[in-house]
């Protein structure tokens, strides 16, 4: 496979599928397949997950709620989706393990660098939840902070469009993909591709992003074997 150790970058929002909010139980069981279809390839697999579909604390600033508490409730759906996703996993005999930059002893491990890593190269998939566990950071951020903690080889966000476009392409037609693209072409063309820290982290550590649509049944592995799927940032 091209890489051995990925973090793989999901969006709160996909877990929600047709629905308008909460779990989709069709989703989260194809993407469970998609990640054992790599796990048994041999692939490291560790996942970082937001939780837009249960709450966004942005959304409860604009309703006049503290930006602090609302963060702090964001990292709970976080950690709601983590523990959805690991029973996922586990319904298809994936071995997981979900860890937790908030300490929630009961139902999560703390987040431990040395065990995640040990987690990972005993062919367990590490689930992070609990964001970076400080408010103002996004779970981007937290995909970036952990996957330069665990040295991953790149981190996949996976995402409902099929890479990174000169513009939105579900808004603008004539909109066109970049197969590749460089980290300061990103940043001298305004492409949003990460919010801006952690991009900035991203760069500086050298850690390549590929953005992919995640929802096309095969792409995680065709893209782990080689193939040219969605963009990459490097």
């Amino acid at each position: 496979m091209q890489y051995n150790r990925i973090l793989l970058k999901l969006s709160g929002e996909a877990l929600m599928g047709n629905q308008q909010y909460g779990i989709d139980p069709i989703r989260l069981a194809e993407y469970a397949e998609e990640i054992k279809t790599v796990v048994d390839k041999g692939t490291q697999v560790a996942i970082v997950i937001g939780g837009g579909n249960i709450f966004r604390g942005v959304s409860g600033v604009s309703a006049g709620m503290d930006r602090v508490q609302g963060d702090h409730m964001g990292m709970l759906a976080t950690v709601i989706n983590a523990l959805a996703l690991q029973s996922a996993l586990e319904n298809v005999g994936l071995e997981t393990r979900v860890q937790s930059a908030v300490k929630i002893n009961e139902v999560a491990e703390p987040f431990i660098r040395r065990r995640a890593i040990r987690h990972l190269e005993k062919g367990r998939v590490v689930i992070f939840g609990g964001g970076t566990g400080n408010p103002y950071f996004t779970t981007d951020s937290a995909a970036v902070l952990r996957a330069i903690e665990i040295e991953a080889d790149v981190i996949l966000k996976g995402t409902r469009v099929d890479g990174i476009y000169t513009s939105d392409p579900e808004k603008d037609a004539t909109a066109t993909k970049f197969d590749k693209i460089s980290f300061n072409e990103v940043l001298n063309k305004g492409l949003k591709v990460m919010d801006t820290t952690a991009f900035t982290l991203s760069k500086e550590n050298e850690l390549p992003i590929v953005v992919f649509d995640m929802n096309t049944q095969g792409n995680l592995q065709k893209l782990l074997s080689g193939e040219q799927i969605g963009t990459t940032v490097k």
